[in-house]
């Protein structure tokens, strides 16, 4: 592993103890469902990552946003309705790759789009006094994130996952590399006429092979050519820790400036498995050692950090391949607090396969102790595709 460190703080010590049970929360209310279907409004739309803006002077203006992928970006109010749609951008030429928005993070009344399908960063600026309530002001002049050339951006390793938050004076965001091992750590920068453009700070490159206790290494099986990908990712800005899934291992916890260490591993970790050609899918090639973890199945998916005081506060990560949520303490050596699954009610569906998470602690108008929001990412009934969409609860 490689890291070239440009924010130097202090790394933390990583233990895990068992989890208290947790009774099963239910949705308070869902956003409309969104089809993957070119025939669909906004077209070949599939929900994927929220953040939550708080309006401090106002918190029932407060906006949930969401990625749809091709939908571009969407925007919601409390009460889970549809504000403001923004397209992701078409293809700058033919054969090109249109704009493919991937996670969202708020940083101030800015909102920050990872675009996996351009390899940019993508900035709005949110009012809600005006209309649409998100303005973009990215700089139009940004350079691709990870690749060196447009016909590479084409290629797809691109911006993947994506986390932001303010630490000292600097705005810094993370970033993920699709089907590669790479985090990028950027800092927004201020240009004229209001646009927001990227500085690079340092890259993290996390393993793609791992010594087991039985002497020997493990790869994750992938398709030829990938190596395992980070998306779901949380900067502590109280803490100086950056926290990446990295989907078919674990959870990172990466001190900025210090070096990676996995906090919690995916049940299959060590176990073999080889890429089937005919099938395009991994399948067992062998029994499996038990060397994995007893949390989290794979994929390790989105991140978010319940603020509490004093630096106190929760994890929560996505369990995808079970539909479960695992919550983790930010202090006390990150130990495991609870598990839960998002049951559904009469009006509202339960949560499955959730790639992203978002949670703010603020009280707000129906949410007096704060707000949970899920990616749902089975939303049923189907709806002609893929349907997907997202879901508020009370923490």
């Amino acid at each position: 592993m490689r890291l070239t460190p440009l924010l130097l703080l202090v790394p933390l010590l990583v233990t895990a103890t068992p989890a208290q049970a947790a009774q099963a929360p239910r949705p308070v209310l869902q956003t409309r469902a969104f089809v993957d279907d070119p025939a669909a409004t906004p077209a070949n739309a599939d929900a994927d990552d929220p953040a939550i803006w708080v309006d401090r002077a106002d918190p029932a203006r407060s906006l949930v946003l969401g990625t749809l992928k091709e939908g571009g970006l969407a925007a919601f109010d409390l009460r889970g309705r549809e504000v403001a749609t923004l397209p992701a951008p078409p293809p700058p030429a033919p054969g090109a790759a249109p704009g493919r928005f991937n996670n969202v993070d708020v940083l101030g009344d800015l909102a920050v789009v990872s675009d996996r399908g351009r390899d940019r960063i993508r900035v709005y600026r949110i009012d809600p006094r005006r209309q649409p309530v998100l303005t973009e002001v990215t700089d139009p002049a940004a350079p691709p994130v990870f690749s060196a050339s447009e016909s590479e951006v084409d290629e797809q390793r691109t911006a993947y996952g994506l986390s932001a938050a303010k630490l000292g004076d600097r705005r810094v965001i993370a970033v993920s590399r699709r089907h590669e091992t790479r985090v990028a750590l950027l800092e927004l920068v201020d240009l004229p006429g209001g646009r927001i453009g990227t500085k690079p700070l340092s890259t993290v490159d996390l393993p793609d092979r791992f010594p087991l206790p039985d002497g020997t290494s493990w790869t994750p099986c992938a398709e030829p050519g990938e190596r395992p990908q980070v998306e779901g990712m949380a900067l502590d800005a109280a803490h100086g820790v950056l926290y990446a899934a990295q989907e078919d291992v674990g959870i990172w916890r990466i001190p900025l400036g210090g070096e990676p260490v996995l906090m919690d591993k995916v049940r299959s970790f060590g176990a073999p498995a080889r890429y089937d050609e005919e099938t395009e899918e991994c399948v067992p090639d062998g029994p499996d050692p038990g060397f994995g973890g007893t949390r989290l199945t794979a994929d390790a998916e989105g991140l978010t950090i319940a603020e509490g005081p004093h630096g106190t506060g929760q994890l929560y990560a996505s369990s995808q391949g079970d539909s479960r949520f695992v919550v983790y303490d930010r202090t006390g050596g990150n130990r495991v607090l609870s598990e839960f699954s998002v049951d559904r009610t009469s009006r509202t569906d339960s949560v499955e396969h959730s790639d992203g998470a978002a949670v703010t602690t603020t009280p707000l108008p129906g949410f007096p102790r704060g707000l949970l929001v899920l990616h749902d990412g089975e939303r049923q009934p189907e709806q002609g595709g893929p349907t997907t969409g997202f879901v508020y609860l009370r923490r």
